[in-house]
C-alpha cells in the first residue's frame, strides 16, 4: 500500500508538483491585481482578511487555513495570489479533480515550504479518501500514512511544515462538514455592483493598452452579470470589433454594436438565459417546469442551467424555485415583452402567498 499510494513523496518528485500548477495566459496575469490595494469590491472580505495577515506575520506564523466561496468568476484564486503575496510566501495550485489519489496529495504536501500557501480550486470536488488526508494535515500539520495491511498494519506520521489551505469553492453546501470546520476562515464573495465593475474594466483596459471612453466601460459593466470574468471577457470582445472598425478609441456606440453582436441584451442576458425564459413561458404556460424537463428542452445540460444561468435570473427576480418546479415572475414576462396567462397569474399568487 505505501510503495502504491505514497510513491510520490520523495523530495526530488518535483513533476507532480508542477502538475499541479495552473498556467494562465499572458494577458490574464495582465489584468490580475497584485495587492489588496489594486483589489476591487469585496470591501469586508478584504478589511477582515488584511487584519489576519497583519496579525499573522506579527506572530510570524502562518495564515490560518481559508475558504472563499461564491459564484464562478468573482475572484477567489486571484484573492488566493493576492493573499500568497502579502503574506510574502509562495503558492501552489491544483484542483479538486486533479488529485486523484492520496499520493498525489501527500506529495504537495511533503514538497511545501514554511508558510507556503496551498490553493485548491473546486474543493468540494476532491475525492473522499484524498479528503481525509487532509484533516489531519491541516488540524495538526502531519501526514497519517498506514503501512501495510491486516493485522500489522501500522500507522507512520509525517511531520508537515506550516502551510496555509486557501480552498475555493462554488458549492460550500457540497463539502463534507469535517473538512468545512477545519477552515479558521471563511468568506462569501457577493457579487459586484456596476460602479465596481466599471472601475474593473477601466483598470483591464488600462492594462491591455486599450483607449476607452467612460460611458463604454460603464456599458460593458452593466452587462457583465455583476461578474469581474465577464466583464473582462467582453472588455476583449468589445476591443475586437473596435480594432476591425478602425476604431482609436472605443465608444459607447462601439461597445453597444459588438455586444448586441454577441446578443447580451442591456441586463446582461445572453441567447441562453432568453431561451430559457422563452421555453418557461411558452412551452409551460409559465411554470412550473422541473430543472431536466427545462434541460431538455433547450438542449442545455442541467447543472449548467443551475449552475450558470439560473442563479442571474433568480437575482434579477425573473423566476423562482418552488417545491413544484420553476416559474416566471412578472419581472420575466416584461423583460421577454409578454403577458402572463390567467394560470401564469395564479401560480405567482400562489408563490408571494407561501413567501409572505
Amino acid at each position: 500500500m505505501f510503495d502504491e499510494e505514497f510513491a510520490g513523496l520523495e523530495a526530488g518528485d518535483s513533476q507532480l508538483i508542477a502538475s499541479t500548477k495552473t498556467e494562465y495566459d499572458a494577458e490574464e496575469n495582465v489584468l490580475r491585481p497584485k495587492t489588496m490595494a489594486d483589489y476591487v469590491g469585496q470591501q469586508k472580505v478584504k478589511d477582515n482578511l488584511s487584519v489576519y495577515i497583519t496579525a499573522a506575520r506579527a506572530r510570524g506564523d502562518a495564515l490560518d487555513h481559508v475558504l472563499l466561496y461564491g459564484p464562478p468568476g468573482l475572484g477567489k484564486t486571484t484573492l488566493a495570489h493576492i493573499i500568497a503575496a502579502e503574506m510574502g510566501v509562495s503558492i501552489k495550485l491544483t484542483s479538486g479533480p486533479a488529485i486523484e489519489r492520496s499520493g498525489d496529495l501527500a506529495a504537495i504536501l511533503t514538497n511545501l515550504n514554511e508558510g507556503d500557501v496551498l490553493f485548491i480550486d473546486e474543493i468540494h470536488r476532491l475525492n473522499r479518501s484524498v479528503e481525509e488526508i487532509l484533516y489531519s494535515a491541516m488540524e495538526d500539520y502531519v501526514l497519517d500514512i498506514i503501512v501495510g495491511k491486516g493485522p500489522s498494519a501500522r500507522n507512520i506520521r509525517f511531520p508537515l511544515k506550516k502551510f496555509t489551505l486557501i480552498g475555493a469553492t462554488t458549492r460550500a453546501g457540497m463539502l463534507a462538514a469535517p473538512l468545512r470546520d477545519r477552515f479558521g476562515i471563511i468568506n462569501r464573495l457577493e457579487m459586484y455592483s456596476a460602479e465596481e465593475l466599471t472601475q474593473i474594466v477601466n483598470r483591464s483596459a488600462t492594462a491591455l493598452g486599450i483607449a476607452m471612453q467612460p460611458d463604454a466601460a460603464a456599458e460593458i459593466a452593466r452587462r457583465s452579470r455583476g461578474t469581474p470574468r465577464i466583464a473582462n471577457r467582453l472588455l476583449k470582445r468589445v476591443r475586437d470589433f473596435s480594432l476591425v472598425k478602425g476604431s482609436d478609441e472605443v465608444s459607447r456606440t462601439d461597445a453597444r454594436f459588438a455586444l448586441e453582436r454577441l446578443e447580451i441584451d442591456e441586463l446582461g442576458l445572453d441567447g441562453t438565459d432568453r431561451s430559457l425564459l422563452s421555453a418557461l413561458i411558452e412551452k409551460f404556460g409559465g411554470g412550473p417546469a422541473g430543472l431536466e424537463t427545462l434541460a431538455a428542452t433547450t438542449g442545455e445540460d442541467a447543472n449548467t442551467i443551475e449552475d450558470v444561468y439560473e442563479p442571474y435570473l433568480l437575482q434579477l427576480g425573473f423566476i423562482a424555485r418552488t417545491p413544484r418546479g420553476r416559474i416566471c415572475l412578472k419581472d420575466g414576462y416584461k423583460h421577454m415583452g409578454m403577458k402572463p396567462s390567467v394560470k401564469a397569474q395564479r401560480q405567482m399568487s400562489l408563490f408571494e402567498d407561501e413567501n409572505d
